[in-house]
């Protein structure tokens, strides 16, 4: 998948989109040579890859380098940037310029968080020619606010009040719209009544597609383990073990042998 037209003839052939997160060029290049669909630059590089508590440490320069990175071995993907935490909420010049910066840096669209008195912003940002996928749900920039990270739209208040969000941005224009943490009915029910693709971290399997942090599903950090998380590989325990038959290898002077060796 290379662009937002592909992205959004996925929900028109009723095809499920794949997406993960990527930080680094040496990932990016593994992705390339994968059926993925998308790749995310979140701003959950804060915890991920410099160990931060939340999102909302992400900076503009932070997640544009993780940009650059990323787009120096991504081939063939469509690649999203998330705008960081408050970048959008500081002037409309303050915001395009975070948008400029990041899309000169190899984005290809930009993921905003909430709605609400953001959406005339994502409107601006559609109209100057630049996609926009949302994000509603629990959106992690405004963790204080939920005090935590909580399933939401639980009730029917909660589930109306997401399903108008949804719907306001897709009449401003986004191209997609990211729902995590909701009950999975409430995922099928916006799903449905959307003509744009969903994306679902947490909102179970009627979304049009989901996403997973890369490491996360690699099984990288045995401490996170999330009712929606599915591990695909012990990463955490190979790559432990590589790294211990290498120092016993060093050690036991068997590394390097004479044939690799000049």
């Amino acid at each position: 998948m290379k662009s937002v037209i592909e992205f959004l003839k996925s929900r028109e052939n009723n095809k499920k989109i794949s997406v993960v997160t990527c930080y680094d060029y040496w990932s990016a290049k593994i992705i390339s040579q994968t059926d993925i669909d998308a790749v995310l630059v979140g701003d959950s590089a804060s915890m991920v890859m410099h160990g931060f508590d939340t999102t909302t440490s992400a900076n503009l320069n932070m997640i544009s380098s993780h940009v650059l990175a990323v787009s120096r071995g991504l081939k063939d993907k469509l690649l999203i940037a998330d705008l960081p935490f408050l970048a959008h909420r500081k002037g409309l010049k303050e915001l395009m310029d975070g948008i400029d910066t990041l899309i000169k840096a190899g984005a290809q669209a930009i993921k905003i968080e909430g709605s609400g008195d953001n959406t005339d912003l994502i409107r601006h940002v559609v109209n100057s020619g630049v996609p926009v996928m949302g994000h509603i749900g629990l959106t992690p920039q405004s963790i204080h606010k939920f005090g935590g990270f909580k399933v939401q739209g639980k009730d029917h208040k909660g589930a109306n009040g997401l399903l108008d969000a949804a719907l306001e941005l897709e009449q401003a224009g986004c191209f997609g719209i990211v729902l995590e943490l909701v009950p999975s009915s409430v995922g099928k029910e916006i799903t449905e009544k959307l003509k744009i693709p969903t994306i679902g971290i947490g909102a179970g399997k009627y979304t049009s597609g989901q996403v997973l942090v890369l490491q996360d599903l690699l099984g990288v950090n045995r401490e996170f383990n999330p009712k929606f998380l599915r591990k695909y590989l012990n990463g955490f325990e190979l790559i432990r073990d590589a790294l211990n038959r290498y120092d016993k290898d060093v050690k036991n002077i068997e590394f390097p042998s004479e044939e690799e060796s000049y």
